[in-house]
């Protein structure tokens, strides 16, 4: 595979982000920009309903990448602080700091949740958000949050931290992001694979499509969220076998996937401002279908907690 470069977009079937790209809601002077703000800060009233929302996928690491691109590209980073090595998954905290520090920033890059920083001489660090990770961007060390694992203080005066309150994130130092990818089997990213692809790897396959979704080696980056809000759209039932979905719906389910996922990319992973007639947004068991016959229901499937409407969505 060719070595990245930052000004080029998917020959690697991944995301390097657009630089002049900006998020609404985020300019400089205003709150200090993370992903959690989009859930926590912004959507406070609904967190009780949408406690997985936080859980990053695909849109939501997106969301990330384009945040770390505007704020860290471009910037040497000046000096490397760590209070919690947990995370530091190949290397000490003291060889990532000694390693980090007046290191530049040269792009950003993304295979589903995965996020990378490029560096020079080829190397990157995985940031990986596991299940709370995220970035958050301030000025004077008194604002450091409190789940703070470590942070980069840039040339141009930010602060980067990487917060993570249950520690469950992984950063690793890389030579070859390429070399990583394989080792690990990731998938082509989600937003990236082409239809002939996505119906090749479905042939055949006999797991849940919910299963064949999050599959991580079949396709990088879509979670249980997005699954479902998939699965629903296409009115194809969570539980049917993935080889044996006509032909015909395995393309609508790839073009759902496709139309769902970006347009959760163009809103930043801002659920307040996704489409109220977007399943999860009233998908509570019991909850009538307004779109037809049936009403809400969940089941694990694919060990996965699930919600469908039965006879909404056809089982094959």
């Amino acid at each position: 595979m060719a070595a990245l470069d930052e000004n080029q977009c998917g020959n690697d079937q991944g995301s390097i982000v657009d630089p002049s790209h900006n998020l609404s809601g985020f300019s400089k002077g205003k709150i200090q920009p993370s992903r959690t703000n989009l859930v926590m800060g912004f959507y406070k009233p609904f967190i009780h309903q949408f406690v997985e929302t936080i859980m990053p996928e695909l849109p939501e690491v997106n969301t990330v990448q384009k945040l770390f691109h505007a704020e860290a590209v471009g910037h040497q980073i000046h000096q490397v602080e760590v209070w919690e090595d947990h995370i530091l998954r190949n290397i000490s905290g003291d060889e990532f700091i000694r390693n980090l520090s007046g290191r530049p920033v040269t792009g950003t890059y993304r295979r589903g949740k995965y996020l990378f920083a490029l560096l020079d001489r080829g190397q990157s660090v995985l940031l990986h958000l596991g299940m709370t990770g995220d970035l958050r961007y301030y000025h004077v060390p008194m604002e450091r949050s409190r789940f703070e694992r470590f942070h980069w203080l840039l040339s141009n005066g930010r602060y980067v931290g990487f917060d993570d309150p249950r520690k469950f994130g992984r950063i690793l130092l890389l030579d070859d992001i390429h070399a990583y990818i394989n080792e690990t089997g990731l998938g082509p990213d989600a937003l990236e694979i082409e239809e002939s692809e996505w119906l090749a790897k479905m042939k055949g396959r006999t797991t849940p499509i919910k299963a064949w979704l999050l599959d991580q080696s079949m396709l990088a980056g879509v979670g249980n969220l997005y699954a479902d809000e998939i699965c629903y759209q296409a009115r194809v039932h969570p539980a049917s076998i993935t080889g044996a979905i006509p032909l015909k719906k395995q393309k609508e389910l790839y073009e759902r996937m496709k139309s769902i996922l970006t347009l959760a990319c163009e809103r930043d992973a801002y659920y307040k401002v996704y489409p109220e007639d977007w399943f999860w947004k009233w998908r509570e068991p019991g909850a009538k279908n307004p779109n037809g016959p049936g009403v809400a229901q969940s089941a694990k499937i694919g060990g996965r907690t699930t919600y469908f409407v039965e006879g909404w969505q056809k089982r094959y």
